[in-house]
């Protein structure tokens, strides 16, 4: 029997599925990518057909082994990497969704947030999970579909209803129902996890009003226990997890005090902190990193900007100044500056460290004088400014200095976006020469797990850089950008709600 050559990550992102195949040096061998519908009902609601998530996955697994002439006998293993927090129920039986599943962007659970936090909830709640009451992480999610959806509550409570995050979710489909899990990294999304112990928290299934049997059984990030079965051949589900826990690992980033940025349709920054979890006093959360079978658990500060590379596809889509994402670089590098645009991309709220819920998307410093490429410069900035107010928090809860930031992600192709990255942060930014670093970290638990790489050690040897940007703007420029900045975050916070009170 030959021996298998590749390892096949599943990347479940936001708008696509991707399959990826990983080679022993870990390149890139095939990629096959299909997008998928964004459903948005009302005003602060985003919705996924969960069923389309699965066709479109299954199809580009199809399609990646075609296009690398590979045999389901040719892969060691399979990982999953996934957008996070995203909510599915479905019926254990038939496999079905019982309603759309709610996407990690939606705001429909604000209010019930802010009245857990009225209520005095949120202390314990951020001790138990590292994570703040916001309508971002699953919990409020789940409970809104137990209660909104008919006849769900109940038989939740009996095991015939299965809830997961998109992990879950694929994990039964590739089993064909007969396995229903998650791993730590994505569990400690949901508002349910206790973070400290490694489990679900029967005080917070409590206080969200969740019934445990609906919930997935954990099992490590690298594991041994998972299968999938690909064309009818079964094949080791050996890595899961979250995609900016495994953008994390797959940069490398395996020592504490290593951060990466991952730019896709939010920023998301990561330091990776030990083996015990590092208590905010930002407002940032604490989140485990992943946990490989039989070893520690690792954990993660991190910082989330909900919409990043999302900006591109909103000057793509909702205002037609470009026709593909890529074209943003050479129309934002049209004009010298911005212009005094700023332009705060609070589709749905602000996260990290502001965490409004009620926060819109707003432009300031429009003139007459304003273009397309004014526009879409700030749109860019916006994303290096967003990140650079996280990685100020995150610098403050690790008193530590950063050395260098590694990025990953689609718009880290942007030389644009790095270079005022490095000179917003005054910090070196470095990008990957494998900027699929989400899948890549996937593939690595799963190689892990099956012996396909021995080490971490072994696949630290495999990380490259492809470009450095070094700061060249002026601290005094950067300190007046920086400034303006927040004079515009400041007159979008709190439009929802206004609107709501003055209506």
């Amino acid at each position: 029997m030959p021996t298998p050559r590749f390892i096949l990550a599943l990347d479940a992102g936001t708008t696509s599925s991707r399959s990826i195949l990983f080679n022993h040096d870990a390149n890139i061998v095939a990629v096959a990518q299909k997008e998928f519908a964004q459903h948005f009902p009302q005003p602060g609601w985003v919705e996924h057909d969960a069923n389309e998530i699965w066709n479109t996955q299954r199809a580009t697994i199809d399609a990646v082994l075609q296009q690398a002439t590979a045999k389901p006998q040719d892969v060691a293993a399979v990982g999953i990497t996934n957008q996070r927090e995203t909510t599915v129920l479905w019926d254990k039986r038939s496999g079905e969704p019982v309603a759309p599943a709610i996407v990690w962007q939606d705001r429909r659970t604000a209010d019930r947030c802010a009245e857990l936090k009225r209520l005095g909830h949120e202390e314990f709640v951020s001790a138990r999970t590292g994570l703040l009451l916001d309508p971002y992480f699953s919990a409020t999610k789940l409970a809104w579909l137990l209660q909104h959806t008919p006849n769900t509550r109940a038989r939740a409570a009996s095991g015939a209803l299965a809830f997961g995050t998109i992990d879950s979710w694929l994990a039964y489909k590739l089993a064909g129902g007969a396995q229903h899990v998650t791993d730590p990294s994505n569990a400690s999304r949901t508002l349910l996890f206790n973070l400290a112990r490694g489990d679900w928290d029967d005080e917070l299934l409590q206080l969200f009003q969740i019934p445990r049997a609906c919930l997935p059984r954990i099992v490590a990030s690298s594991n041994t226990t998972a299968r999938a079965v690909i064309q009818g051949h079964e094949l080791p589900l050996c890595g899961i997890a979250g995609d900016q826990q495994a953008a994390l690992f797959g940069q490398a980033c395996f020592e504490s005090g290593m951060a990466k940025n991952t730019y896709g349709t939010g920023c998301f920054l990561l330091m990776n902190v030990g083996t015990q979890p590092l208590a905010s006093r930002h407002r940032l959360l604490s989140t485990v990193a992943w946990q490989r079978e039989g070893l520690a658990r690792h954990y993660a500060l991190e910082g989330s900007v909900f919409i990043g590379g999302a900006v591109v596809q909103w000057l793509r889509d909702g205002l037609g100044i470009i026709q593909r994402s890529a074209d943003v670089e050479t129309l934002a590098a049209s004009v010298p500056d911005n212009g005094g645009v700023y332009f705060v991309p609070a589709f749905t709220g602000l996260g990290c460290p502001h965490w409004d819920p009620f926060a819109r998307a707003s432009m300031q410093g429009l003139t007459r004088g304003t273009s397309a490429a004014h526009i879409a410069r700030a749109a860019l900035e916006s994303m290096a400014f967003q990140t650079a107010d996280l990685l100020d928090a995150v610098q403050q809860d690790a008193s530590r200095p950063l050395s260098e930031l590694r990025v990953d992600g689609g718009a880290a192709a942007n030389n644009l976006l790095l270079q005022f990255q490095a000179d917003v942060l005054q910090v070196p930014v470095v990008r990957a020469t494998i900027t699929e670093t989400t899948a890549l970290g996937a593939a690595y638990l799963a190689g892990l797990a099956v012996g396909f790489w021995k080490s971490e050690a072994e696949l630290a040897r495999h990380w490259k850089a492809q470009r450095r940007f070094e700061p060249m703007m002026p601290p005094a420029q950067v300190a007046r950008l920086r400034g303006e900045w927040s004079r515009a975050v400041a007159r979008s916070r709190g439009w929802a709600a206004e609107t709501q009170v003055d209506g």
